[in-house]
């Protein structure tokens, strides 16, 4: 396998080829932690993958939210089209982890809606890890989750090849073994359906269909198909077919995990018996004989992660695999790849949280009797044992963290800093004004008395910038804060849309991808505003309520708010306040620090900054399943028409429903099913069989 080609689309400019090279010689000098101190729009995606380049080394790039992973991913896909370049989050649209509440003796079920496009990338990513070395995985703190042995994975896959002796039937109970399903309808991943003397499979890491003909006892030929128009894509003399879980073993692992399982739950029956507590002994032993029995007939339980310590041949207490354990490892078991922590003042703390929460809830329903207590390894790394896994990293951020710095020092590390961006773009211009109508901040920032607080000032500022062809951003404090604001801008006639982390994954992106093409002007949001977001057509931000301080309003969340005006040459930030704290002082203070020394850069360079031009790209379109890229196509193709007339134009929409319906096509009555829901902003139906809930005990008991 060839190894890293960049796309090098502009030569390294601004600091960047410094940071490069210091980067680049400090992973070769095998420096434990290095820390690029870029600001917002210097580039440090750029550097980071020139550095890739370079060392020539599988990567793993972790963001702190999955919008920010997938605005990354997009990015290292444009960096290297010809690489396997990767996704890798939780695939849950919603989930509701079991946990048991014991003041009112309340037990909550486990409860999840899962993305089965989100679940499928996944599946790419650790099969790409596993048959090729040069791959980038962008992953948010997903990575440090229990995922299933890597060895397992891939020591249970079945390969098919033209000519080899082979029978349906045979491949057929292969296939099920791996935990393929089959079916007598619409291929889905990990399905498969009889066709004649052929089978035909779609993979979970990929959106195609392969038709595995058979002559007698012998593959006579696979081929690859277009899974809508079914158009013949391919003709591959072999197949390697990964199984559809993670969580997968061998019939004798899965012996001896039984075992063991049994042996652990006469040891919890016991102690229970021992301290009189009749209930919790009667809840685990119906529990785990009900999983049990799953497990010895199909091989699989809803919760089975919560064994996978059994089936691993784990110690009690020993790190479970996790998406680090299918990146390459030297002998020694050291990392043989590299680690990007991307906004790493938030990441790196985002990782050291997730443990305790965890373990929290879990003691809890194992003193209860709902798990066993090897539950408790199935769990996310503890940070000390992340750290151990993730060899050589990166740190890029603009506001470093505690971490960072005591780090990224010699011996073991060094900062680079990259400040001058290659657009010789400057920090955006920084304005001070009151929240509420009436008096200035200081003797130096006052206003007249016509002055009506932070919201219309905002307004007013934000149309002047709209007029021009530009868009504005405006962060609250709370979500509510959010959606107000947005019905309010709504209301004046304003084309606006609120982001925060209740709206879904892949709907987050969208609303960036539509923000940037100018379907509406101003974007309001809470803590989702903040950092890595690339949106250079920005030249407004509004920081409501600059002034209370707190995790929203510290020095480096302002910073970072800042920053994202940093990309346009028209940039300008207006502060909200009525009282100036610590944290707006040394975020003021630094901001006008580094716009000093890029004025004077330019200045030396004959430099007349420019805004930072990007192509406007769909980073959702690699998420959806082929069904919501047919409705997203149709929506964007009818807005025109709709906006003329909704009511005839959805009527219409109604008739070629029925019409689809009366002729058996549902698939097309599907989608025009969801168009009209999307038309009208009704919820979209949830698409079985995205809903999975674990068995055994009542979702709420009181």
């Amino acid at each position: 396998m060839a190894g890293f080609k960049m796309h090098i689309p502009f030569p390294p400019a601004g600091d960047q080829p410094k940071a490069i090279e210091k980067l680049t010689k400090g992973v070769k000098d095998g420096l434990r932690y290095q820390t690029l101190v870029g600001v917002t729009g210097s580039g440090k995606t750029y550097t980071a993958a020139n550095v890739i380049n370079n060392i020539q080394k599988p990567t793993l790039v972790m963001a702190h939210n999955k919008t920010l992973a997938a605005q990354l991913a997009q990015e290292y896909r444009e960096f290297f089209p010809e690489n396997a370049v990767h996704y890798f989050v939780s695939y849950y649209d919603y989930y509701q982890p079991e946990a048991y509440i014991a003041h009112s003796d309340t037990f909550i079920e486990k409860e999840a809606q899962i993305n089965a496009e989100i679940d499928r990338l996944r599946h790419a990513a650790t099969q790409a890890l596993l048959t090729r070395k040069d791959v980038i995985i962008v992953a948010s703190v997903s990575a440090i989750y229990g995922l299933g042995s890597p060895e397992n994975y891939e020591k249970v896959h079945v390969k098919l090849e033209v000519g080899a002796k082979e029978n349906r039937a045979a491949l057929i109970r292969k296939l099920i073994h791996i935990y393929f399903e089959r079916t007598t309808a619409d291929l889905e991943p990990g399905k498969i359906r009889a066709v004649g003397n052929a089978l035909e499979l779609m993979p979970v890491n990929e959106r195609a269909i392969y038709r595995i003909a058979f002559d007698e006892e012998s593959i006579t030929h696979i081929e690859c198909l277009d899974p809508v128009s079914r158009a013949l894509t391919g003709t591959p003399d072999n197949l390697f077919i990964f199984p559809a879980k993670h969580f997968v073993s061998s019939d004798e692992d899965r012996e001896r995990a039984m075992e063991d399982i049994r042996a652990e739950l006469d040891e919890r029956l016991a102690r229970f018996k021992r301290e009189e507590k009749l209930l919790e002994g009667e809840r685990i032993k119906r529990r785990t004989l009900h999983d049990l029995s799953l497990i010895r007939e199909i091989g699989y339980t809803n919760g089975i992660e919560n064994y996978s310590r059994h089936f691993d041949g784990r110690a009690p207490g020993e790190a479970p695999h996790t998406l680090l354990s299918y990146f390459p490892h030297n002998k020694d078991g050291s990392a043989d790849f590299l680690t990007i922590i991307d906004e790493s003042h938030v990441t790196v703390s985002q990782i050291g949280g997730m443990y305790a929460g965890d373990k929290s809830r879990k003691d809890m329903l194992i003193e209860h009797g709902f798990r066993l207590p090897s539950a408790l390894d199935n769990r996310p790394l503890k940070f000390e044992e992340f750290e151990k896994k993730i060899g050589q990293v990166i740190f890029t951020t603009a506001t470093p963290g505690n971490y960072e710095k005591e780090h990224s020092v010699a011996p073991i590390g060094q900062f680079v800093e990259q400040i001058i961006r290659p657009t010789g773009l400057i920090d955006p211009e920084l304005v001070v004004r009151p929240i509420a109508e009436g008096a200035g901040v200081t003797d130096d920032v006052n206003v007249d008395a016509s002055y009506k607080g932070q919201v219309a000032d905002f307004i007013n500022e934000a149309e002047i910038v709209i007029a021009r062809g530009g868009r504005a951003l405006a962060t609250t404090l709370t979500k509510q804060m959010a959606e107000d604001l947005s019905t309010f801008l709504k209301e004046r006639g304003i084309k606006a849309e609120y982001l925060h982390s209740d709206v879904k994954t892949i709907d987050r992106i969208t609303i960036l991808t539509e923000f940037r093409k100018g379907t509406f002007d101003i974007l309001v949001g809470v803590n989702l505003l903040r950092e890595g977001l690339d949106l250079p057509e920005v030249e407004l931000v509004g920081i409501l309520d600059a002034d209370k301080e707190g995790f929203l309003r510290s020095e480096t969340s302002l910073i970072q708010t800042i920053g994202r005006a940093a990309r346009n040459v028209l940039g300008r930030v207006i502060l909200y306040a009525d009282v100036m704290t610590g944290s707006m002082t040394r975020a003021i203070s630094e901001t006008n620090r580094r716009r000093a020394i890029q004025v004077a850069y330019n200045t030396e360079h004959g430099i007349t900054p420019a805004t930072i031009i990007k192509e406007i790209k769909d980073i959702a379109a690699s998420m959806r399943s082929e069904h919501d890229k047919t409705v997203h196509e149709l929506l964007t193709l009818d807005s025109k028409l709709y906006a003329e007339d909704p009511k005839a134009f959805l009527k219409d929409k109604r008739q070629q429903m029925s019409e689809a319906v009366e002729a058996l096509d549902f698939e097309t009555a599907a989608i025009l099913r969801d168009e009209i829901y999307h038309l009208e902003g009704k919820e979209v139906p949830a698409k079985s069989p995205a809903k999975k809930k674990s068995s055994s005990a009542p979702r709420r008991r009181r």
